[in-house]
Order: structure tokens, then sequence, then C-alpha cells
């Protein structure tokens, strides 16, 4: 039976955990992840650019503590143990059923069109304001079906659509460049997402920013932050409006949120990029160090999928009027924006989970940094359940999604305590944890009594003066500069613990 366990201090946040696992005598997951993806797929080939990591030391790792206070314990299972947990039936794909999902949302998509386009009028409904309301209905609805023929191009990028990469690619091609996603650009960068969860230099979605990062963003020092306690809601909710409108696309053009390590790229295309308009790291260029030379093609093809998009966007526009353009399509899109931003972040964003350093992560400890939500109907038909089974996709991503319920149930006695879920108050919970987490999650460093290893692990924290408070830092010690007269100044590393 699942558990719940809180620091006393604050009952009203929670986290539901899975019963104990027994100890396990197999040596931790090393960085080197297992083949999660069949062997013809693309994207297998092309998901680590970077060196692995190398295999941690073990020694002591202290006192770790998440940010709501619970202390923490590295995993300690093994991706086989994972593996060898989850019934044989639950890998199994199929075609067809996948294809009978995509004509579902399609038809969902051109039916609600369809009803809202003769009967919405004028003339059905003389009322202006009430026309209005509506029509601002059906770009949330057509949002969420949006979402869910996004989630859908998402297996195909997985492999899980199907046994057939061809069928898959073709699928995932088509829906997502419909939605203005490049698929193969997309694909290839979230692939490696899944080979380096957690990691503080290889990740490649929400990487959380370090102390120092954070301190220079809002015009502080390092030292300065566990002296602040003011809460500031208004910065916290530009920072989300911001980040939910323009999240998305900033991601796709700018690499917003991955890592800025372009300089390690093994073929040397990331040399002098950075993240940024200007950087030269985004998701349409072939030669963005996000991939690999022999990805360059995949990457036009991507790009091809989108001007045809485009294309009939802009057609549309010109024969149909550009407001009826932006209701029937801009505003939907910017509604599936919203959902992806969400639930991605909500996916690796929670008080409760680490992140590691280069020398402490393994792709087994990665994999349990997510956390499982939920979403209610939303969640678990319109998108395809990807809201509540999530820690699994992170361990075994070419299980589709409509054998991942059963899959999750089955490993979480190997994860034990470390397996994450929070589902209180359903789908109002999942939407209250997007503000929940911006105010409890704006950076992370290690716990005050982190040792060794432990020093490694890095938890959430913030100068909101919500759960456990930042680690005590003395003040950078001042140079002198020679000379007689000369000024006291510190150096910009001291500054850095």
């Amino acid at each position: 039976m699942a558990t719940t366990t809180a620091r006393a201090q604050r009952q009203g946040m929670k986290r539901n955990m899975t019963a104990e696992s027994s100890p396990s005598t197999v040596a931790n997951s090393v960085s080197g992840s297992p083949i999660d993806s069949p062997a013809q797929s693309a994207s297998n080939t092309s998901l680590s650019s970077l060196d692995e990591s190398p295999e941690p030391v073990k020694n002591s790792r202290g006192v770790l503590l998440d940010t709501y206070g619970n202390e923490f314990e590295i995993p300690d299972y093994t991706i086989k143990q994972i593996r060898d947990a989850i019934p044989k039936h639950c890998f199994e794909r199929s075609g067809l059923k996948g294809l009978g999902y995509v004509a579902r949302d399609i038809a969902s998509l051109a039916a609600t069109f369809y009803l809202f386009h003769n009967y919405v009028t004028p003339e059905t409904v003389p009322s202006t304001a009430a026309r209005a309301l509506l029509w601002a209905g059906y770009t949330v609805i057509q949002g969420l079906f949006g979402t869910g023929l996004w989630v859908l191009a998402h297996e195909c990028g997985h492999q899980a659509f199907s046994p057939s990469k061809t069928l898959n690619d073709t699928v995932g091609w088509i829906c997502h460049s419909a939605l203005l996603v490049p698929y193969f650009s997309w694909k290839i960068s979230h692939g490696k997402h899944h080979k380096a969860t957690g990691h503080m230099e290889r990740d490649m979605v929400f990487v959380p920013k370090t102390r120092e990062v954070f301190a220079t963003r809002i015009g502080k020092l390092a030292h300065q932050l566990d002296e602040l306690t003011e809460e500031t809601p208004i910065a916290t909710l530009l920072h989300s409006l911001g980040q939910q409108l323009a999240g998305w696309p900033l991601y796709l053009i700018a690499n917003v949120t991955g890592h800025n390590f372009h300089e390690r790229q093994a073929e040397g295309k990331g040399k002098g990029k950075k993240n940024g308009f200007f950087g030269g790291v985004n998701h349409f260029n072939p030669a963005s160090p996000l991939y690999e030379r022999k990805d360059e093609q995949l990457i036009l093809l991507s790009d091809l999928g989108i001007a045809i998009t485009f294309g009939a966007l802009v057609w549309i526009g010109k024969t149909f009027g550009f407001a009826n353009l932006f209701v029937w399509y801009l505003a939907p899109y910017l509604w599936v924006n919203h959902w992806l931003v969400a639930i991605t972040f909500l996916q690796h964003t929670d008080p409760t989970l680490p992140h590691y350093d280069a020398n402490t992560w393994t792709y087994t400890r990665g994999a349990a940094a997510t956390i499982d939500r939920e979403f209610g109907f939303i969640g678990r038909t319109l998108l395809h359940g990807i809201v509540e089974t999530h820690v699994l996709h992170h361990y075994i991503s070419t299980i589709p999604f409509y054998n991942a319920d059963e899959a999750s149930e089955a490993i979480k006695p190997v994860m034990g305590k470390h397996y994450r879920a929070d589902t209180r108050g359903g789908s109002i919970g999942f939407l209250k944890s997007l503000w929940n987490n911006a105010r409890w999650c704006q950076w992370v460093e290690p716990s005050e009594g982190a040792e060794g290893e432990g020093k490694g692990v890095l938890f959430f924290r913030n100068h909101n003066g919500l759960g456990t408070a930042p680690k005590k830092m003395e003040a950078p010690v001042a140079k002198a500069t020679a000379g007689k007269g000369a000024k006291m100044e510190v150096g910009p590393e001291s500054d850095i613990e």
C-alpha cells in the first residue's frame, strides 16, 4: 500500500510513495543507459554526443534533505530489476491501435471545428459576447485535442507507436509538422534528454539554475540568497506567464532551459556556440551542436515539414482572413504550447526531486528524478496518460501509453520509496502545482549536511522562506590589489562555494 510522508511543519505539502523495496545486492546502474529504443531507430544512434560520466565514487553521503525537509536516499536498484518486473505483454506495440488513436484525435479536431464553424455564427448566436465566449472555449478544446495529437507523435519519436520505424517516423513527421514542431529535430534532442535526465551538464530540458546563476539573474551575490526571505509574487507570476506563453518556441529557437555546455560536442560543432537567439543553438539549423553531422538531412526534413504547414497557414489567412486564422489555429496552438510546457515543467520540477552533478549521476538515478501527477479525464484520456505515467516512461520509453498504467504498477515495488507521485487535488492540484513549484523551486544546491558523494546531489531551494532553508554561505573574502592606496576588490570566483 502506498504511504505518505511529509515534514511535520508542512502538512499540506506531501509526497506519495510506495512501500520500500528490498535492498538490492546488485551495484547501481552506471552512466550508460539501457537500450530502450529499437536498434533501427535513428534517434537511438543520435542520443549521446557527449562523453559518458565516470562511475561515481562510493563514499559517505551525509544527510540529504529535499525542499520539504524529507531525508533523501540515492536509489539503489538497477535498470535490470525495473525491466524484469514489467510483464512482457506491456512491451507489445500495435500500429493499428496507434493509428486508431490518431484517427480519434483528428476526428475530434475536425468535428469540433465543424460544429463551431456551422453553429456558432451570427445567425445561430446573435449575441457577440456569447459568440466570443463560445469561440474562446473552442480554442481551449482544440488546444487539448491538439496536445493529444502531439503526444501521439511523441510516441512515434520513441518508437512506441508501432514496431515499424517507417510508420512511426511517417506518422510522427506528419502530426508534429502540422503542429509546427520539427519532428526529427525534436526527436533527437528529446532522446538526449532521456539519456541524461537529471544531469546538470547534459540534460536537454528544464535544467535548473545553480545558486550562482540564479543570484546573478536577480542582481545578488550567491552568499546573499540565504539572507533573503521576502516573497515576490509579482516576479513569480511574470516568470510563470512568460514560461507558459513563450517557453516552447524559445526552447526550439534558442535552447532555453537546455544545457549550455556545447563546447563538449564530440564533432566540434559547439565551438563558440551558446544558448540564446544568436548563439547558434536551435532546433532548425543543421549546424546546431544539438546534432551530429549524420543527422543534418533529418533536420532539413523537419524544416520542410514546418515550411509546408507555414505555407498552408498563410494560404488560409489570405483566403479566409487572418482573424479567422488566429481563432481557428493560432490560439489553439498557443494552448498546445502551454500544455506542453506545463506538463514538462511539472514532470521534472518538484520540491522532492534531486538533480545530479557529472560525477554522481547515473542513468537509473536520473530516471528516478521525475514525478507522476494526476490530471483526471484530461490527462488519462485526452492526453493519453503522459502526465500520470512519466516515471515509467523515463525507464522504458518504448512501452506504448495504453500499457503504461500496468507497467507503472509493476515497477513501483522495485522503486519503493524512490517512486514519486503527487496526485493531491486531482486536476485542480495539477494546475496548482504550476504556481507552487514556481515558488518553491528557484535554484538547486547541495544539502547543508551533504558529505562526499552527497555533495553531488542537488535540491531545489528558494528565497521565499519556504521549506528547507538555503545553505549559509560566508561573504567572499576581499582581495587587496598591489600598490599603495589600492582599493579592495572581490574576485568573481570567490562567490562560488
